[in-house]
C-alpha cells in the first residue's frame, strides 16, 4: 500500500525546520550537517511517495549540507546528466572547484540550466562561471548574498525537476 501523501507534505517538516531561505547559506560547507535536519531528511526519504527518487535524494541531502551522502548517490549514476549536475553542485560546495568543474562537463547542457537562467536573479547563469565566482569567494569571509540566492535558485529548479 502506497501513501497518498504528497512528497512536499512529506518534506514539510524539513522545511519547516530548515526554511529555503536560509538552507545552504554558504557557498562551501565548512560544518558537518545538524543531526536534526539530517533525522528530518531520512524520515522524509522513507516516506512512499519519495522511495526511489534517488535525485531528490542527492538534492536533499545537499539542501542540509550532508554532501557524502548525497555524493555516494551521485556516483552511482554517472552517465545521468540530472546526476551529474547534483555531483558537480556537490564538488563545488564542498571547495573542489576543478572536479566541479569536470561534473558540469558532463552535465552538458541540462533542461534546468534554462529555466534558472530565465528567472528573475538568475539572468546569465552558466553553471561553469558559478563556480569560478565561488572559488574566488571562498575564504573572503562571507559569500556575497547574490551567488548564495543563485546556488538555493539552482538548487530548487533541479529538485523541481527531480520531483517532476
Amino acid at each position: 500500500m502506497t501513501s497518498k501523501t504528497p512528497p512536499l507534505v512529506a518534506l514539510k517538516a524539513l522545511f519547516a525546520a530548515l526554511p529555503p531561505e536560509l538552507a545552504m547559506a554558504r557557498l562551501v560547507v565548512a560544518d558537518k550537517p545538524s543531526t536534526e535536519h539530517v533525522a528530518l531528511v531520512e524520515r522524509a526519504l522513507a516516506d512512499p511517495e519519495l522511495a526511489g527518487r534517488e535525485g531528490a535524494a542527492a538534492g536533499l541531502w545537499l539542501y542540509v549540507d550532508d554532501l557524502d551522502r548525497s555524493h555516494k548517490i551521485s556516483q552511482k549514476h554517472e552517465d545521468d546528466s540530472t546526476f551529474c549536475y547534483w555531483h558537480a553542485i556537490m564538488h563545488r560546495r564542498e571547495g573542489d572547484f576543478s572536479n566541479s568543474g569536470y561534473w558540469f562537463g558532463r552535465t552538458g547542457a541540462h533542461p534546468v540550466m534554462d529555466v534558472i537562467a530565465g528567472n528573475p536573479g538568475g539572468e546569465g547563469y552558466n553553471a561553469r562561471e558559478l563556480v569560478k565566482k565561488a572559488e574566488a569567494a571562498h575564504g573572503r569571509g562571507e559569500a556575497p548574498k547574490a551567488l548564495v540566492e543563485l546556488q538555493r535558485m539552482e538548487w530548487a529548479a533541479l529538485f523541481g525537476w527531480c520531483m517532476k
